[in-house]
């Protein structure tokens, strides 16, 4: 890969003991890092990149009421429920109204999760590296949101198994690898599940990535088609609020 090769990045900050997962795509797909580590094990990392478009898997900012505002919610579907539950971004809702459980992020950042107050203190971070919003013109070095469970759900059409369970990996990894991501093929696995090694407990789960490399991985396949094919991609919000990018051109009315 060129030095100057631009390379697809995606950030999950929502991990536990290793609270940051990054993935690193580059310009044919080809899956070029992944690891886990602190925040700044990560800067550290994009720090040494020349080129490059970051997605990262959390708001840039808490929310600013959009929702509750007359104006913007002219154009929305009744809101279902009141109080706590309207204190979300225009986008989560957009998003929730079709099926899509995301997380949500109120209008004050201590009412934030930790996780969420964690992502805002990294796209800050970022900015100061030189990271600015995409697109913009004549930089190299750009940021964009995104949502791994809103990408799964609408990679596949609906929603997919719990993040967490070995199918919910499997699909996911498979979905992954069916958009031409050169990762580790997840049918592999079921090529060394004999009956054998099942009796005796041993699981090929190393052909299969953990949760939130999957997340990582699903962020990084954001930017590389929002810096390969933007016409491929969906923003889903509103621009002063935060909108969130998503790898399709539409949404299902359901999923």
């Amino acid at each position: 890969m060129p030095i100057d090769a631009t390379l697809f990045i995606g950030i999950d900050p929502s991990g536990g003991r290793k609270p940051f997962t990054y993935a690193a795509l580059d310009q044919n797909g080809k899956l070029v890092a992944l690891e886990a580590g602190e925040m700044e094990d990560v800067l550290t990392f994009l720090s040494g990149v020349p080129r490059a478009i970051v997605a990262v898997n959390s708001a840039p900012r808490p929310s600013k009421g959009l929702v509750h505002q007359d104006n913007a919610r002219q154009s929305l579907s009744p809101v279902r429920s009141i109080g706590r539950n309207l204190e979300m971004r225009l986008s989560e809702h957009l998003l929730r109204e079709r099926g899509i459980n995301v997380s949500l992020t109120p209008p004050k950042k201590e009412l934030c999760a930790n996780w969420i107050q964690t992502g805002f203190v990294f796209y800050r971070r970022i900015e100061a590296l030189g990271f600015q919003p995409f697109p913009t013109p004549n930089t190299t070095l750009q940021w964009i949101e995104t949502h791994p469970h809103a990408c799964f759900c609408v990679l596949l059409g609906q929603n997919p198994f719990s993040r967490t369970a070995l199918e919910g990996r499997l699909q996911r990894q498979l979905v992954l690898y069916e958009q031409g991501l050169e990762i580790n093929d997840p049918m592999d696995f079921f090529e060394e599940f004999t009956r054998h090694k099942f009796l005796r407990g041993i699981l090929p789960l190393d052909k299969i990535y953990s949760h939130e490399e999957l997340d990582a991985i699903a962020a990084a396949h954001t930017a590389f088609v929002a810096g390969r094919h933007p016409e491929r991609t969906l923003k889903v919000g509103d621009p002063q609020e935060g909108q969130i990018t998503l790898p399709v051109t539409e949404l299902k009315e359901k999923y």
